[in-house]
């Protein structure tokens, strides 16, 4: 006998069955997948970056 492995809903957070018949895992619905590509879509999910600093790149360039 398996567990089944239950994940929450990366929209909602509704619990998830992770099985072959959640059709829209690891999303509860057709909704909050369509709500969280429209998320992704317009930009609303940003992965921060750090800036360069170029002073500090700069100085190690002219080093002997």
């Amino acid at each position: 006998m398996t567990t089944v492995r239950i994940v929450k809903c990366p929209h909602c957070g509704k619990p998830v069955p992770w099985t072959p018949e959640s059709a829209y895992r690891p999303f509860c619905s057709e909704r909050c997948k369509t709500l969280d590509l429209g998320a992704w879509a317009s930009e609303s999910y940003r992965i921060p970056v750090e800036e360069e600093d170029n002073d500090a790149n700069a100085s190690e360039d002219k080093k002997p």
